[in-house]
């Protein structure tokens, strides 16, 4: 059982050295409360103290009154790493003085990344292994579409870094974000890499993990949800369904599909989901239809997936650049095109694909 409780202003002593116990340290300090850091040997100079901290010498264990001025006036005594008996002293003390105790795993020595998939941007949707990967972790390098929301509260004690990008515009390079990675892991820190979706599944964690491998750092992959699979769920569109189609391909919009590839997907049948494909939409679409496909197949754009203003808009494919440009939907979005879209709209309360007419105003099924 997890219990929050605020520790503003609270004095919060925490026995370790720097190195184990420093996500405890921070996690306190980014919480508001009075920290002291109580070390097994000397005390830091100056200039390599952490901000907001106070330093101690750590006594003796049967150095009962200096331990009682370090745990004395405390709230909590967090035990890291530290002799067992100075910790059984200390358990002891707290005891008689009803100071709460806690114990900590020290923080690992070695630095490692581990490539986190965050699911398409609800943080409900992370996996238990995504979450416990963010609690440990030092520094979570971020992508403008992981789950951001919670981020604070899942990894408490660890340094944020924006390193988003947008369509079209990279403040920081792929390349660049390797290299911080690296450098961070390198310097004995545990690493998370957050991405929205999968970091496999046009996430460029395949990059990643060839440059940490390359680099001789640690690493590990979380799998993800996959917005492909996720955000159409979301809009009650599954991407298979018995009796309509048995395959799916999720392809790329980013840059636009050649015309061998186009008369490929319309070949295989089956559903079609585009991922970062709003901008390249109308050259898709007339790629697929000048390979064969029908203008009346079914399509559907879910934009914001999973978040509150998550809007899916029902169409067919002869009609989706039309609609996109009138609804002015933007990215984040996934584009369906297939016949599974009619799973969706056969729901009660569901547009009627042959009956929406184009030039009328907003048309959109009903968030599920």
């Amino acid at each position: 059982m997890q219990i929050d409780v605020d520790v503003s202003g609270r004095k919060v002593v925490v026995f370790g050295s720097p190195s184990a116990a420093r996500r405890a340290v921070t996690r306190f300090v980014q919480s508001g409360a009075r920290v002291t850091l109580v070390l097994p040997g000397a005390v830091p100079p100056a200039e390599q103290r952490q901000d907001g901290v106070r330093y101690a010498s750590q006594p003796a264990g049967d150095d009962t009154s200096a331990l009682l001025r370090l745990v004395g006036p405390a709230w909590s005594v967090v035990v890291v790493d530290v002799d067992p008996a100075v910790r059984d002293r200390l358990v002891e003390l707290c005891g008689r003085l009803r100071v709460l105790v806690q114990r900590e795993s020290p923080a690992p020595t070695e630095g490692q990344v581990v490539l986190v998939g965050g699911g398409p941007g609800d943080p409900g949707l992370l996996t238990v292994e995504a979450c416990r990967a963010l609690g440990e972790a030092d520094v979570v390098f971020f992508d403008r579409l992981a789950p951001t929301a919670a981020l604070a509260q899942l990894a408490p004690g660890a340094e944020l870094v924006d390193v988003g990008k947008s369509p079209y515009h990279h403040p920081v390079t792929q390349r660049s974000i390797e290299e911080l990675m690296i450098a961070r892991a390198q310097a004995g820190q545990s690493v998370v890499r957050l991405k929205g979706g999968d970091p496999f599944v046009f996430g460029r964690g395949g990059e990643e993990l060839l440059a940490c491998l390359a680099a001789g750092v640690d690493v590990r992959v979380v799998p993800g949800v996959s917005s492909a699979l996720a955000v159409p769920a979301a809009s009650g569109i599954p991407v298979t369904h018995r009796g309509v189609s048995h395959a799916v391909t999720v392809i790329s919009g980013h840059v636009p599909p050649r015309a061998a590839e186009l008369d490929a997907l319309v070949r295989l049948g089956g559903t079609i989901v585009v991922l970062m494909g709003i901008a390249t939409l109308e050259q898709i679409v007339a790629g697929l239809c000048a390979a064969g496909m029908d203008a009346s197949v079914p399509a559907a754009v879910v934009e914001r997936g999973y978040s509150p203003s998550q809007r899916s808009t029902f169409t067919t494919v002869g009609r989706l650049p039309a609609e996109v440009r009138r609804l002015d939907l933007r990215s984040p979005a996934v584009v369906v095109i297939g016949e599974v879209v009619t799973v969706a709209t056969s729901a009660p309360g569901a547009i009627d694909l042959e009956a929406a007419d184009p030039f009328a105003d907003v048309e959109e099924a009903p968030r599920r």
